[in-house]
Parts: structure tokens; C-alpha cells; sequence
């Protein structure tokens, strides 16, 4: 199948194009986090609400292979649903995750309340990153652009990401999902160490959105930070074409090839 996911009730088929570049029998972090937000968006809240966070904890290495979907609702009120979503592999837990949804109402905003937008070149102005630099089928099914730095390269980045992929069969790819599968390349953005020697896998990833995004490409402005016994930290501010919309933060681990 073209697409990353064919979801049935609770049960997901993986297609080979969701493996990463750590190990081809391993997701990369993007499909399962699109996921999650896929899940949780099936679930209706009382009123008009939009998703506000993301919080996916990778609590062991996501497989390749058949996953389950277990979902429910923690919190339901008048402004906030507060959703669980697992993904489950021979019944384990592989992926935890909660999504916050915030009522939505218009609001009058004095001037200065605004976010300025991106101070970037936009996906058209910047540079194309070919996807055969890397060993992860996933990306292979993504566009990107890099507007400073380079993919892989040492230190701060900022790059465009598209998702060109079907994510789940026969759904719509929503913008949060976008965001999402966008923001697990924090690592790779804006890595201080050398892919070759070190691996810095990711083992959460959170997203805060102040507004939802819109449009196709979802820029990463990454940068990160590594500390000395084992741990990092990737951070990010996200933009559409529009400007600033969220920030996204990842939990590195560390090791020596």
C-alpha cells in the first residue's frame, strides 16, 4: 500500500515506509506521533475545539508490524477534552500519548498580541534537500527545503517539511498531523553531534500550538542542546507560511556508535 497506515476499527496494518533510519524493523518517530493525533481527532468533543498539545512518549521501540489502538477521553469539560491515545504491539504498550483540545472561540486581540511571522526564506526561496541522504524509507516520502543550515548538518537549523505520503489510508492528512510528523525532525535539524559516531534517538516528543497551522509545509527552527551524562535536548519553534503557530521539544538519549 501507498500509505503509511490502513486502519480497521483498532487494528493497524504498517507499511514498510513507516521504518526509520535507526533500524529497518523500527518506525520512525513522525508516523507513530501522526497517528496518535489521527486517533485522538476521531474523538468528538462537546463543542468546537482544536487540538493545543501533543505529548507522545515512546515508551519502547515502535515495530514495523500490526499495532493496536486504544483510546479514551481523561478529562471532558465546557473548555478542554483531554484525550489518551496507546499504540500497542503484541499487546504491549509502545506509544503513550495525550492530546489536549481547547474550546474555540473568536477573539479581539489588541496589535501587539500578535506573532511575527518567520524571518526565513520561504519553501519556494529555499534550498531543496534531496531525501536520498538517508536510510529511512519514511522520509523518502517527504519534501524538504532548508532554509538555514542543512539537514544532518552541525548546529541550529531551520527547514520547510512536507508530507507527501498518505499517513492513514483513505484520511485526509489534517494539519495537526503535518505539525506533527514536521516536528520529530527536531534531532535531525539540529544535531551536535556526528550522525556517523553518536545516535540521538528521541524518546517523547511534545508540541504546544498556539494556533493550527496552515498549508502544506511546516518549517522546523531547531536547535539543540546536549548535556554530559547521556541526555539532550531538541527544541524547536514551528511556522507555516503565516508565521510562528508552536514550539516542540524531544528528550534525546545519547550513545556512542
Amino acid at each position: 500500500m501507498e500509505a503509511i497506515f490502513r486502519v480497521d476499527g483498532n487494528d493497524v496494518v504498517t507499511s514498510p515506509f513507516a521504518a526509520g533510519p535507526w533500524h529497518p524493523s523500527m518506525q520512525h518517530g513522525s508516523p507513530p506521533a501522526a497517528l496518535v493525533v489521527w486517533a485522538a481527532e476521531r474523538i468528538r468533543p462537546p463543542v468546537p475545539m482544536r487540538i493545543a498539545r501533543v505529548t507522545v512518549d515512546l515508551m519502547r521501540p515502535v515495530p514495523v508490524a500490526p499495532l493496536r489502538i486504544e483510546s479514551q477521553v481523561l478529562r471532558e469539560g465546557r473548555k478542554i477534552q483531554l484525550c489518551a491515545v496507546r499504540l500497542l504491539a503484541n499487546g504491549v504498550v509502545v506509544v503513550a500519548a495525550t492530546v489536549l483540545k481547547i474550546k474555540m472561540q473568536s477573539q479581539e486581540l489588541p496589535p501587539d498580541a500578535i506573532i511575527p511571522p518567520a524571518d526565513l526564506p520561504s519553501p519556494d526561496q529555499s534550498r531543496v534537500e534531496a531525501v536520498d541522504f538517508s536510510s529511512s524509507p519514511f522520509v523518502t516520502g517527504m519534501s524538504l527545503r532548508a532554509a538555514r543550515g542543512r539537514f544532518g548538518s552541525p548546529g541550529p537549523g531551520a527547514i520547510w517539511y512536507r508530507v507527501d505520503r498518505p499517513i492513514v489510508e483513505g484520511a485526509v492528512l489534517s494539519q495537526a498531523m503535518r505539525a506533527m510528523a514536521a516536528a520529530d525532525f527536531c534531532n535531525g535539524t539540529s544535531p551536535v553531534l556526528d550522525f556517523r559516531e553518536w545516535t540521538f534517538l528521541n524518546a517523547d516528543l511534545t508540541v504546544n500550538f498556539s494556533r493550527e497551522p496552515a498549508g502544506d509545509w511546516i518549517l522546523v527552527d531547531a536547535e539543540t542542546w546536549i548535556g554530559p551524562d547521556s541526555a539532550g535536548l531538541a527544541m524547536a519553534r514551528l511556522a507555516d507560511a503565516s508565521g510562528y503557530f508552536g514550539r516542540a521539544v524531544q528528550s534525546l538519549v545519547i550513545e556512542k556508535r
